[in-house]
């Protein structure tokens, strides 16, 4: 089922089919959309009788560029809190992106990231990153699915119910000890193929040696994770007014 907002062919279906007397579950069907979209459109457009493809098209649009400008004004006014220059924050933005990409992250789960940690609350809703981000919803749930089972991110419900996604103080740290457990599941099932294989057979000696070489690198970061935690919840440092 496609996704997306309507487009104007579609919106000139919906007016043939209101006009032919089509329910909206037809309309809907022959659509291959939700029902509720056929229906939500039509109502806040008119209703069955005044609907008009044409100005519910340039409708749409006039409040998607309100949402634009909104987000625009929102993200500038965060941007330049504290007294930050509003363009040096977006372009450092888009490095910090480009450098999550080049690690491996993939780009959406990338702008997400970054977005979330230059936050000051390092922790927004859906519909602030779609905003701020300029994406469809399905791209932030898509995203966040992802760094949520890598441990860069987690989740919380805030006073109104909303389900928020949060940067915190430990989440490097959660996220190393999930890459070191995947580590492990490799260092596992490599011993294994050694029994599998013959313990004296090239094959095997291989799996051997990339079984000892993880464990030793894995155990060294786990080490090195929690002997450095503290730092992760280091607070910056407040002048006194005198």
């Amino acid at each position: 089922m496609p996704g997306g907002r309507l487009t104007q062919a579609e919106r000139q279906q919906i007016a043939l089919g209101l006009a032919d007397g089509l329910a909206y579950a037809e309309i809907a069907r022959r659509l291959d959309r939700p029902t509720s979209t056929i229906t939500r459109e039509v109502m806040r457009n008119g209703g069955p009788t005044a609907y008009r493809a044409d100005l519910a098209h340039r409708a749409t649009e006039r409040r998607a560029h309100r949402r634009r400008q909104t987000a625009s004004r929102e993200a500038d006014e965060a941007a330049r809190a504290h007294g930050r220059d509003a363009e040096a924050v977006r372009e450092f933005e888009e490095v910090f992106t480009t450098v999550l990409m080049g690690s491996g992250m993939p780009k959406m789960m990338s702008r997400v990231m970054a977005c979330l940690t230059l936050t000051d609350t390092g922790s927004l809703t859906a519909a602030e990153l779609a905003q701020r981000l300029q994406v469809s919803p399905a791209s932030i749930s898509k995203a966040v699915a992802f760094l949520d089972s890598q441990g860069f991110v987690r989740r919380e419900r805030d006073e109104r119910r909303r389900e928020r996604y949060v940067v915190d103080d430990d989440i490097w740290y959660q996220s190393m000890m999930a890459s070191a457990r995947s580590t492990a599941s490799i260092v596992e099932i490599a011993r294994q193929g050694v029994g599998v294989l013959g313990p004296h057979t090239p094959a095997a000696a291989r799996l051997e040696n990339i079984a000892r070489f993880l464990d030793f690198v894995s155990e060294s970061l786990v080490r090195a994770a929690e002997q450095a935690r503290a730092v992760l919840h280091t607070k910056p440092e407040t002048t006194s007014p005198e």
